[in-house]
């Protein structure tokens, strides 16, 4: 058996292939790949927006953003309440008969839920930026003048 010659039609083809596969190669190694941002996420990446604090009282605009950026810190918050949750529920599952094993997980989902509802509880079912605010400075008030939310009220020390 020797080298036989390759058909025309097939030689055609594979022309026909680099044809289209030269340039698209070319442009995706010399153009796309070194202008490309990479970072590890799977999600879109926002960039940070002036919080309400530092937005004018005028600007629409900045308010409007700084809505948007507390609505998608909310979400971000709730998302990882739900994943801390569910840690612990599957830890409970795969060790029902030592329940010690699951301790760290639950404590660390109570703290979070605690940050949580110090955070957004109480603000309604369509909570907004600067609900959320006033919500803060109370609460410092509230410390300031009675110790810390939970402690207890401070008493006047009779003089």
């Amino acid at each position: 058996m020797g080298d036989r010659p390759e058909p025309f039609l097939s030689k055609f083809i594979k022309s026909l292939g680099y044809f289209f596969e030269v340039p698209a190669v070319f442009v995706r190694e010399k153009i796309v790949e070194p202008n490309q941002q990479k970072y590890p996420w799977y999600h879109q990446k926002y960039r940070r927006v002036p919080t309400i604090d530092e937005c004018y009282t005028d600007d629409l605009v900045c308010h409007f953003e700084a809505n948007m950026q507390y609505q998608r810190d909310r979400n971000v918050d709730t998302e990882i309440i739900t994943i801390l949750r569910d840690r612990y529920e599957d830890c409970c599952l795969w060790n029902f008969d030592d329940r010690q094993l699951c301790d760290h997980l639950y404590e660390t989902y109570e703290v979070a839920a605690a940050d949580w509802m110090a955070k957004h509880g109480d603000l309604g079912p369509y909570p907004n930026v600067r609900d959320a605010l006033m919500k803060q400075k109370h609460r410092m008030v509230w410390e300031r003048r009675h110790g810390p939310v939970g402690s207890g009220m401070k008493t006047e020390t009779a003089q």
